[in-house]
């Protein structure tokens, strides 16, 4: 009597699309690419000239602040309350400067847009260029750019006012001291590595992503070796903040291969 042979039992199939590419995730492989492209384009920025950078910056401020500002101004116009009081017929300059100012922020979508994509834009070339000159972000570059948009937000929304020198420097300390007490708020609540931290490992951030390691940018982080520190990298510097052989030869490999990561900067 035959004995019949068991039927060799169906492979498992994937029991998603993740698993049918290797595990990962579609949400997690698209945010990968973003911070890659955005760690990329970080590590252009940061060899570029300084007008080049400010110039982009300065555009990309000016951009979404006036998106920002359309879409206020779309609000206030579908269906705002007036809330911007009515001047008095006899009012002082000084109260017709900050009427004028107060109508600039419940204008049109039009009017709210040129009036933050300039203040918007003015705020962030200027915080650029304290950066890149003193190589920090802090409370003074801070207050300086803050200065630098209040006056001319002040300008722009306030003209025909009979003193606008005098107004736009008034706006200019007003937007300082509110900017620098909100950054003195943000130091105090958060961690102790500051936002411009990341311009330290702009380069390295990018070469992770594109070699599909960026798990281990945090230990780059935590023995500091920072994009200066690429030209120099051996075996046992990356064996030292724990990062395995087989990633330690693919990224020694990539700076031999890349001059620009080989090149000291």
């Amino acid at each position: 009597m035959a004995s019949s042979s068991p039927s060799p039992s169906p492979s498992p199939s994937p029991s998603s699309p993740a698993q049918a590419r290797g595990g990962r995730n579609p949400l997690e492989e698209w945010s990968g690419r973003v911070r890659a492209l955005e760690a990329g384009f970080r590590a252009w920025m940061a060899k570029q000239p300084i007008h080049v950078e400010a110039v982009v910056t300065t555009a990309a401020g000016a951009v979404q602040g006036g998106a920002l500002g359309g879409l206020m101004g779309s609000i206030t116009a579908d269906g705002g309350a007036p809330w911007v009081p009515p001047l008095p017929p006899n009012a002082n300059p000084q109260a017709m400067a900050s009427f004028k100012q107060a109508q600039a922020l419940a204008a049109g979508p039009l009017v709210q847009a040129r009036n933050f994509a300039v203040m918007s834009g003015t705020n962030a070339g200027i915080s650029c260029v304290m950066r890149r000159i003193r190589g920090v972000d802090d409370i003074q570059g801070s207050m300086a750019a803050a200065f630098g948009s209040g006056v001319l937000f002040s300008l722009v929304s306030g003209m025909g006012t009979p003193n606008p020198v005098a107004n736009a420097i008034t706006s200019g300390v007003g937007f300082a001291v509110f900017q620098g007490g909100f950054f003195m708020i943000g130091q105090r609540f958060s961690k102790p590595q500051g936002v411009s931290e990341h311009n330290y490992y702009a380069r390295t951030s990018s070469m992770l992503q594109n070699l599909g390691l960026e798990k281990y940018e945090k230990n780059f982080r935590k023995g500091h070796l920072t994009d200066h520190t690429l030209p120099l990298l051996t075996d046992s510097a990356l064996k030292d903040v724990k990062i395995p052989p087989g990633p330690r030869l693919i990224i020694l490999d990539q700076i031999k291969r890349d001059p620009g990561l080989a090149k000291a900067q």
